[in-house]
């Protein structure tokens, strides 16, 4: 099976600046590639260059089966585009919206009005449908921008941290929408920085920063790589937590750290567990959580890189573009 996406040395750069050296990654027909990494990363810069909107120094990349440099147009055929904040026009409603899109792309009058009804229906937006897209809530307009890049009914799509500033609840509805397109056979390249996203979402990632890849494999290969599991107490009383953290300490050799009324320690070893239960349960202490936990995508990052993922409001294309 050839690659979605295939990606070979990419590198380009921005004056002084490397916002990507010698990068190769690929992704599989129907699957999710996500691409991690802190700010300033590269991360936006690499789907930039694979959507043709810039041209890298060297290296060569390829999507659908087509060079991004010499077939562009090609490319651009099979491929939708989702940038990190909703790019519809405020002034018209959501169905005129779509309605444009489809004209642009050069559907006929009727077929845009039949593809632009089925996404509304799709995306949950067909009450909207006729009003101005500035009345939409932020959940509402993404779902406009994610239809609006699916018009040409698109195999591989591309989502530049398509979740930034939404709700709880409007990102558990887009991942839904995602995981729905990638069931039907539709490749997505992820980029984001919310670590749970790309643990829910992403078949394989790519960790990325200051423009090298850094690591890569599968959520849980990932995790294995460093190994570390954590054995956390949510104490029932606050006069408990010291002689908890004690025993942590005392049963693992590491620091406990305390937060509020959670205690967490290092525990490498899974019988720390149940060691600590009957400690617990000779000292009389009743506790209102015990997890043995293994590695986060977090604890991943914060091992790679040396800081934790900490996702900001501000534009990633003028981050990087202007690192």
């Amino acid at each position: 099976m050839d690659p979605a996406i295939n990606v070979q040395g990419l590198t380009k750069h921005f004056r002084e600046t490397t916002a990507l050296d010698d990068v190769s990654f690929w992704a599989n027909p129907g699957t999710v590639l996500g691409l991690l990494g802190p700010n300033g990363a590269g991360k936006t810069t690499a789907v930039r260059v694979l959507a043709t909107l810039l041209k890298a120094d060297a290296g060569h990349a390829s999507v659908g089966g087509y060079d991004v440099r010499t077939q562009a147009h090609l490319v651009r055929q099979r491929i939708g585009l989702t940038g990190q904040y909703a790019s519809v026009d405020e002034k018209l409603t959501g169905r005129e919206n779509l309605l444009l899109i489809g004209r642009l792309l050069g559907l006929s009058r009727r077929d845009a009005r039949r593809r632009a009804q089925e996404l509304l229906s799709e995306f949950s937006l067909e009450e909207a449908a006729g009003r101005a897209a500035k009345t939409y809530s932020g959940g509402m307009r993404r779902r406009l921008d994610l239809a609006a890049s699916l018009i040409g009914r698109p195999s591989i799509l591309f989502l530049d941290e398509p979740t930034t500033g939404l709700d709880p609840r409007a990102r558990l509805d887009l991942w839904n929408l995602i995981r729905r397109l990638v069931a039907d056979g539709t490749t997505v390249l992820l980029t984001t920085q919310y670590l749970e996203e790309a643990d829910q979402l992403a078949d394989d990632i790519v960790v990325l920063d200051r423009g090298r890849i850094i690591a890569s494999g599968t959520p849980e290969q990932l995790k294995q790589h460093i190994g570390a599991r954590t054995l956390a107490v949510q104490a029932r009383q606050e006069q408990d937590v010291p002689a908890i953290a004690a025993m942590l300490a005392d049963l693992t050799g590491g620091h406990a750290e305390v937060a509020g009324l959670t205690i967490s320690v290092p525990a490498p070893d899974p019988g720390h567990l149940p060691a600590l239960v009957r400690r617990l349960d000779a000292s009389g202490i009743s506790v209102n959580e015990l997890m043995l936990r293994s590695a986060s995508l977090d604890d991943v990052f914060l091992t790679l890189t040396g800081r934790h993922a900490e996702p900001t409001g501000a534009p990633t294309e003028q981050r990087e573009s202007s690192a």
